[in-house]
């Protein structure tokens, strides 16, 4: 069912991260690790989404399984699969649909996705702080600027009800 979605991003020790993401029908978890700059690349994904029409993707390394993000905007909704690949190191430029499985998918009101990303990112950031992120993600700093711009354009397009998003608070 549209908007009926649940996101969380929680870091774990050293160089790991749990990412869920749930509708009522299923769920997807996955224990993301530090090879890449998944946090940063999801965001900007979902930023993307605020553009161009054009697909958006996000890619997180699962050491040594690729998880990939399809983001698919259909006018004010996106429909989201998610594809796992067996070998991150060979799986590059695979296209999405043949060279990986499809091991989740929705599809959500974009305004919905963007929220919920948005407010994970706030969590890991206002639960560890900027430096407590580095410690912990080890390689990348948090990507400030990248929820900015998400934030920015959420408030600005999505209408968000959300009193959080009412009162515009940087928090």
């Amino acid at each position: 069912m549209a908007g009926d979605l649940q996101f969380s991003w929680e870091l774990g020790g050293a160089g790991w991260a749990t990412c869920r993401i749930a509708d009522s029908v299923s769920e997807q978890k996955a224990i993301v690790g530090y090879c890449s700059d998944a946090l940063a690349d999801l965001l900007y994904a979902v930023t993307g989404l605020y553009g161009d029409p054009t697909d958006q993707r996000a890619s997180f390394d699962l050491e040594p399984v690729e998880m990939r993000w399809l983001l698919r905007r259909q006018e004010l909704d996106v429909s989201i699969a998610i594809y796992r690949f067996p070998d991150g190191a060979t799986s590059w430029g695979s296209p999405d649909e043949t060279g990986g499985t499809l091991s989740w998918s929705s599809t959500q009101p974009r305004s919905v996705l963007g929220h919920k990303v948005m407010e994970a990112a706030e969590t890991v950031l206002r639960d560890h702080g900027e430096e407590g992120y580095l410690e912990k993600w080890v390689r990348y700093p948090f990507p400030v600027a990248a929820l900015q711009d998400l934030r920015r354009l959420h408030q600005r397009d999505d209408e968000c009800r959300h009193e959080r998003c009412r009162n515009n608070l940087e928090h």
